[in-house]
């Protein structure tokens, strides 16, 4: 029997699968490590926390399985992120994480001095907070010394394929994210890179998704290693989400809406990504910063206890789901999350249907620019396992929504290395409550009405 590892580089841990010849899952494993948040707006993980994770977890994963039934390794990783090598291979500093907003001045140079226009020419997007360009121009600005030292620029599954390979390699959906790399044409962008300031050589060479890129003789294997990509295409691949027409929303500490597409399509709104697939083709997506995350703080920051989720009956209470600011549709850092309607009479029911109404509100506005009309989708991550969340979601788009249960990313990595198709799983499907959608589109059209109102007031500098 041949066997297949796939790993999930996350932001709050490693999730690493054990797949066979069939794509049946035969194991998992997860390995926590530490986010830091060292200023307001800052999101930092050191990348030898993830590598520790990454060999603690395939040592657990592969006790008990033959090292020469290993035959490939596939990676996806948490995107955008911001890893810089010395000449020793060592990181520089912490890795400045997806979530990380600290790049207001850099992002509004980007749009503004370089041009939103320009950088979808040059790119097929523009800049967000989150993207790597502007992080690689805050070092740049803020640590000179440091940048100067630097001698290689990478992703954060990146860094452990080459660790794992010895390889200096990324791939077309992961390196869509950065904000200088064409996505119609698959490659650096020469002009972006000139607009940054930096050399092409610092630069990991670019795969598709599926090419190996070498092997690895670690923890006694003998196997081959992929490119990989980025979390939302491996996500995609491990949900079969590759052909037109279809949709897949993912829940997780973000939130995504991922739509494939045979061609490059530059989008009308901009807020909108267009980035590579890992299948060889492209895709639409639109994000969300704070999705099940918002879920998590409610329960275990506000309340500080489990809670066997409930939710109160309709009512006027609305929630921003602005706990990082927001990418998609309003590109905005410095917007926060806010309860908006509390009352004497408000129960701790009320706010979590209000943080569940908030954060499928915000997926709504995500797939509101999508061109195409989305009547179906699948859904994934850890928002997926409250049934009411997805009752409530379902009527919120007015579409059928079919909840799928694997292991999003590290699954899809699995799938990269072994070239097999996925086996899905459907767990249940829920359709919309028509009379309930009717009653959510007037409630949408207050929420959308919230965030020009908070706007100005965190502009507004003391």
């Amino acid at each position: 029997m041949n066997y297949y590892i796939g790993a999930d580089l996350g932001t709050s841990a490693l999730k690493l699968v054990l797949t066979n010849e069939n794509a049946e899952i035969i194991k998992t494993v997860s390995k926590e490590y530490p986010i830091y948040f060292p200023k307001p707006n800052y999101s930092e993980q050191d990348p030898e926390d993830w590598w520790n994770a990454v060999c603690g977890g395939i040592n657990e994963l592969t006790r008990g399985i033959s090292p020469d039934g290993i035959k490939g390794i596939g990676v996806g990783g948490q995107m955008h992120g911001l890893v810089m090598l010395d000449e020793n291979d060592r990181p520089l500093r912490p890795a400045i994480l997806w979530n990380d907003t600290r790049t207001g001045k850099e992002t509004e140079y980007l749009n503004r001095v370089i041009g939103k226009e320009k950088l979808q020419e040059l790119t097929g997007n523009i800049a967000f907070a989150g993207f790597t360009a502007p992080k690689i121009l805050w070092v740049k600005n803020n640590e000179p010394e440091l940048f100067k030292r630097c001698r290689k620029i990478c992703l954060p599954k990146d860094y452990i394929n080459y660790k794992l390979t010895g390889e200096f390699v990324t791939d077309v959906s992961d390196a869509s994210g950065t904000l200088y790399f064409d996505v119609e044409k698959r490659q650096w962008s020469k002009e972006m890179l000139e607009t940054l300031g930096i050399r092409e050589e610092l630069l990991p060479r670019v795969c598709e998704s599926a090419d190996i890129i070498g092997k690895t003789a670690l923890f006694g294997l003998d196997a081959n290693v992929v490119a990989g990509a980025g979390d939302n295409a491996a996500a995609a691949v491990g949900t079969g989400t590759v052909n037109d027409g279809q949709c897949n929303i993912s829940l997780g500490t973000s939130g995504t809406v991922f739509i494939p597409t045979g061609s490059y399509v530059k989008t009308e709104n901009p807020a909108l990504h267009s980035f590579c697939h890992a299948n060889g083709k492209y895709h639409l997506m639109g994000c969300i910063l704070s999705a099940a995350s918002c879920n998590k703080w409610l329960n275990e920051t506000v309340f500080e206890s489990d809670y066997n989720v409930q939710i109160g009956a309709e009512n006027e209470l609305y929630f921003l789901p602005y706990l990082s600011g927001e990418r998609c549709p309003h590109n905005d850092e410095d917007i926060k999350g806010a309860f908006i309607g509390i009352t004497h009479a408000t129960t701790r029911a009320d706010m979590q249907r209000a943080v569940f109404e908030g954060v499928s509100f915000a997926i709504k506005d995500c797939i509101e620019l999508c061109p195409e009309k989305i009547s179906a989708a699948t859904v994934c991550g850890g928002g997926a396992k409250s049934k009411e969340w997805m009752q409530l979601l379902s009527d919120i788009l007015g579409i059928r929504l079919s909840v799928i249960n694997n292991e999003g990313p590290a699954y899809g990595g699995a799938l990269l290395a072994s070239g097999i198709s996925p086996k899905i799983k459907i767990e249940y499907t829920v359709e919309p409550n028509v009379a309930l959608t009717d009653i959510y589109s007037k409630k949408y059209k207050k929420f959308r009405q919230l965030y020009p109102l908070l706007k100005p007031f965190y502009k507004e500098e003391l």
